[in-house]
């Protein structure tokens, strides 16, 4: 073989070589009969061939009759204009799999100038034209998304807002065309603009709480949950823009309810107290001294059991309404509970100017009031304690308070007593109570009361609330506000707490055996029982030694109890809790809402159910605060997956609005009231005999 021809030889071997290397398909047609010539190893196994079997085949042959005939226009263009050509198209490859190739159709010109045939160019654009239909998808779908979302979202590129969805148009109060174009710093409040703009220029993706402007002027209170992303071909700011103003006043309901009563409004025990001690502080420092009187109303207890809680509950609104009324600009009432009322006469601590004050009160509280169609008229009883004689901390005054107000009832009710030291009287007549309750225990003078726990999606029974009373014999029944309280604060609460758990078990085994309660029984625990150290033992041998699961047993421990001994030692009170639910116990949170301590601990306390508190049930449907705090507790009781009870349930119109907000589970007036055994076995046996189904618990 001759020199030239192995250098001939070599050449074209490097430009096979090159030709097959390189990132397009290549080949080249002849015009007369457009067959194929040449192509390198790309083209030919584009087309499911090799690069020998495809030299001689046609265009039409090598891609196919109708490919061919649709590229036929870009192929006659190119022949008859003598220039390049160029065209995107699909194909399926040999593969199967569709492909996106780009092809250019170069003219081989003659020296006449005419073509006498064609390079081919194909290069796959499969990944480049993918990303394009996903990128078109994703802003599609973020379109779509933008428009379905319930919360404002707005882009923006360089600070200038480029889209805004419809649900930040309705809350702002602007037009698509008002907001389109404007710099986002002009629809945020002024005293915000200089933190906004510092979150712009660091690009951070960042939650933070802020204030955006409504059209109207008003300032709208938001979070802004800021990210950067793909948005029209550009990175730009997605901004979700979440109405907070229902949180915040939420929030500022909760505030307010930690620091006031949820019936009167009035402030509450930690309020008054940091009052108190303020007012000591000050008078310290050569203040003019104050007087505090505790104001008990004389036999309430008749209305709410005569005339229902919601009388009672108004008549307690108009007192607090009175009292306030009488009151100086610098001078505080709150309420402490029940029929409690306490009051400071800052800047009072003369005797007369004081009985002055105290004989308004009596006057303005005594005065006939129409509660729902009703004339009600009640006294108050009023004893007084002054500053620094009668004491020099708030616990101190207002002991000495409420014994001058008990002696006030001793001298025959609806008059004012201030403290005087020995007080014997009253010390006397405290003694002689609690050697009656302990008689009474002796005796067997307490009863129990049973009020069902109903469910109103299908009527059937979900608890059974065991409510203790005192059978007096002289003063018929008495309720529970009239002697717990002393027995709380005496150990008398031990022994009175054990009988009703032991009477709220037997009651219920004996319901079991003869299959009329298949629920828990509730038992109210007080807060000397709980933190009593023998508590948990105590329970497992009753639940022993009645042959009782502990799943028939629901303890109910207040809000204001929990956060107490929380408070105390939160290790030492989820311990307790922890040990009760290993005997099987269930444990809810009574009287929930009325408390004033961080609701975040309840997600690491093992509860079961919520109880939420009749003072948010009582305005519903009617008061916007209480629907919010009522759904708000609901939707929380949710999350932490709890039950949740409402109490003090009375109308149809609350059972209603509770069961649309997926509270289905009431206690109270409208499905049954406190009744003892024998009726709550009449009321049972009732309802299992009735042709509802599901109704025997």
């Amino acid at each position: 073989m001759s020199d030239e021809l192995q250098q001939l030889r070599a050449e074209l071997d490097r430009l096979r070589l090159l030709a097959n290397n390189v990132p397009v398909a290549v080949a080249y047609y002849e015009r007369a009969g457009f067959t194929c010539v040449l192509a390198n190893r790309g083209y030919a196994q584009m087309f499911g061939f090799d690069e020998r079997a495809v030299i001689g085949l046609t265009f039409a042959q090598v891609i196919g009759d109708d490919a061919a005939r649709l590229i036929q226009p870009q192929v006659e263009h190119m022949l008859t204009q003598g220039r390049a050509s160029s065209y995107e198209r699909e194909l399926s490859g040999a593969d199967g799999e569709l492909r996106y190739i780009d092809v250019h159709l170069l003219p081989h010109l003659a020296e006449h100038g005419a073509a006498i045939g064609a390079f081919v160019l194909i290069a796959d654009i499969t990944r480049h034209r993918r990303g394009e239909i996903a990128l078109r998808k994703s802003e599609e779908r973020l379109v779509k998304f933008m428009q379905a979302s319930a919360e404002g979202i707005v882009f923006h590129l360089g600070g200038f807002i480029t889209d805004v969805n419809p649900p930040l148009l309705n809350m702002l109060g602007y037009t698509l065309s008002q907001m389109m174009g404007r710099r986002t710093l002009d629809f945020v409040a002024p005293d915000e603009r200089a933190r906004v703009a510092a979150v712009i220029a660091a690009g951070s993706e960042i939650t933070y709480d802020s204030v955006a402007v409504h059209a109207d002027g008003r300032h709208v209170p938001v979070e802004f949950i800021v990210r950067t992303m793909e948005h029209q071909n550009t990175q730009q700011r997605m901004t979700i823009v979440r109405d907070r103003r229902d949180r915040v006043e939420a929030q500022a309901r909760i505030h307010h309810m930690a620091h006031h009563d949820g019936l009167t409004g009035l402030p509450n025990r930690a309020a008054f107290h940091a009052h108190v001690d303020a007012l000591i502080a000050r008078d310290a420092a050569g203040g003019a001294g104050f007087a505090l009187l505790f104001i008990d109303l004389d036999h309430f207890k008749r209305v709410n059991d005569s005339l229902g809680h919601t009388v009672g509950d108004a008549l307690l609104q108009t007192v607090a309404q009175r009292v306030a009324q009488v009151l100086r600009a610098g001078d505080l009432v709150a309420r402490f509970g029940g029929d409690e009322f306490v009051v400071v006469l800052a800047d009072t601590a003369n005797v007369q100017a004081v009985r002055h004050v105290a004989h308004k009160l009596l006057l303005a509280v005594g005065e006939p009031v129409e509660v729902q169609g009703t004339r009600i008229s009640v006294t108050p009883s009023i004893g007084v304690a002054l500053h620094p004689l009668d004491g020099h901390t708030p616990a101190e005054l207002i002991k000495h308070a409420d014994t001058a107000m008990y002696q006030a009832k001793a001298q025959g009710r609806a008059q004012v007593c201030f403290f005087a030291p020995p007080m014997a009287q009253a010390a006397v007549a405290a003694l002689a109570l609690e050697g009656r309750l302990a008689q009474a225990l002796r005796d067997g003078e307490f009863v129990l009361h049973f009020q069902p726990q109903v469910n109103l999606q299908d009527a059937s029974l979900v608890g059974l609330e065991a409510l203790v009373r005192w059978q007096h014999p002289e003063r018929g029944l008495v309720g529970p506000a009239e002697f717990l309280p002393l027995a709380e604060s005496t150990r008398l609460m031990l022994p009175i707490g054990a009988w009703v758990m032991r009477e709220a078990l037997v009651h219920a085994r004996r319901w079991a055996e003869q299959g009329l309660l298949h629920v828990p029984v509730a038992v109210n625990l007080s807060q000397l029982q709980f933190q009593h150290g023998g508590f948990v033992d105590d329970i497992a041998r009753l639940l022993a030694e009645l042959g009782v699961p502990g799943s028939r047993l629901e303890l109910e421990l207040t809000e204001r109890m929990l956060m107490h001994d929380i408070g105390a030692d939160m290790g030492a009170a989820r311990a307790t809790l922890l040990r009760l639910k290993a005997l099987g116990v269930r444990v809810a949170v009574d009287d929930f809402g009325t408390g004033y301590s961080s609701l975040g601990h309840l997600k690491d306390l093992p509860l079961d159910r919520l109880k939420i508190d009749r003072s948010f049930i009582q305005d519903l449907p009617g008061d916007r605060g209480s629907a919010a705090i009522a759904r708000a507790i609901i939707q929380m009781a949710r999350s932490l997956d709890l039950g949740v009870v409402a109490e003090g349930v009375e109308t149809q119109a609350q059972a209603k609005w509770l069961l649309s907000q997926g509270c289905a589970d009431v206690q109270g007036f409208l499905c049954a009231a406190p009744m003892a055994a024998a009726g709550f076995e009449a009321w049972q046996r009732a309802r299992m005999a009735s042709a509802l189904p599901a109704t025997s618990g």
